[in-house]
């Protein structure tokens, strides 16, 4: 008897703090409404074209938007652009990132989208070259200024450019843009064309006084080996599969020990590189990017 007593206090001990449960549950969420879904991210404002910078000449001067110019901050110039916008701007030639904020406007020459301050343009190479194609994207506000990861989805966004034969595009992209798998190696292959202007535009854009030997050359190494046998192997497969490409095997001494590297291209710009890696990871082909003089 006693053992039925305590097994019924247990009993209605636990429907009473069922009760109490959703007794908190009602008065959390009223009735006839469902809990709020997190808003999903909004498509991300691009553009791309050619980026140039400015320096010391200017330090000092009042830019448009009344701040005074100050070559050591992360700034740009962008023509229409709110100030205060906030831009992670990348150069597809090296891969390196920088976040900058419009303070003024411009450029109004040689149809460039961007000008950068001196601090901003080092990190990318533009001081060495005098002007770079570059990708840019509008970030969050309280996205800090100064040098910056590259995007993971640099050859997407090529991928979405809509207008590749133009000088400069603006145009949006989603953030789950990425490189289909079932892309063929036609796609992968197109990625060099969404990347630059067009034959017609290029001269109008790029001035004689951009140095012709800023660009680096990018390839992917597909593996290193001890057997020069797998080395052949992995070289063989990746001719199979996109025989566009020039694979090579290079040979070289690593602690005291002959390793075999399968190399893949050369490409003259990252993203190319990161969309025909992209593509042999698909595969089953694993690999790394690397950024190499140019011969």
């Amino acid at each position: 008897m006693i053992l039925f007593r305590r097994l019924q206090v247990l009993v209605l001990s636990s429907c009473f703090f069922f009760l109490l449960t959703l007794l908190g549950a009602s008065a959390r969420t009223a009735p006839g409404t469902t809990k709020a879904v997190p808003a999903t991210s909004t498509a991300t404002t691009v553009l791309r074209g050619r980026a140039s910078w400015y320096g010391s000449y200017f330090q000092g001067r009042r830019t448009t938007s009344g701040e005074r110019y100050n070559r050591f901050k992360y700034t740009c110039a962008h023509k229409t652009l709110p100030f205060g916008t906030r831009l992670r701007v990348t150069n597809v030639k090296n891969g390196k990132s920088v976040i900058v904020r419009v303070t003024d406007r411009g450029p109004f020459r040689h149809q460039r989208i961007l000008d950068l301050s001196e601090a901003a343009a080092k990190p990318l190479g533009v001081v060495d070259c005098g002007a770079t194609t570059v990708v840019a994207e509008v970030v969050a506000p309280e996205t800090p200024l100064g040098p910056a990861s590259t995007p993971e989805n640099l050859a997407a966004l090529f991928a979405a450019d809509p207008n590749p034969d133009a000088a400069f595009t603006t145009y949006t992209v989603t953030p789950d843009a990425r490189i289909s798998p079932a892309d063929s190696a036609a796609r992968v292959a197109a990625t060099a064309t969404l990347i630059a202007a067009s034959t017609s535009t290029k001269a109008e854009v790029i001035t004689s006084t951009e140095s012709v030997n800023c660009p680096a050359g990018f390839l992917i190494q597909a593996g290193s080996f001890i057997d020069a046998a797998n080395a052949q192997s992995v070289q063989a497969r990746i001719k199979s599969l996109m025989p566009e490409l020039n694979v090579t095997i290079s040979q070289d001494l690593l602690d005291g020990r002959q390793r075999s590297r399968v190399l893949v291209g050369q490409f003259g710009e990252r993203p190319e590189a990161e969309a025909v890696r992209q593509q042999l990871l698909v595969w089953g082909i694993g690999g790394l990017v690397r950024e190499v003089a140019l011969r």
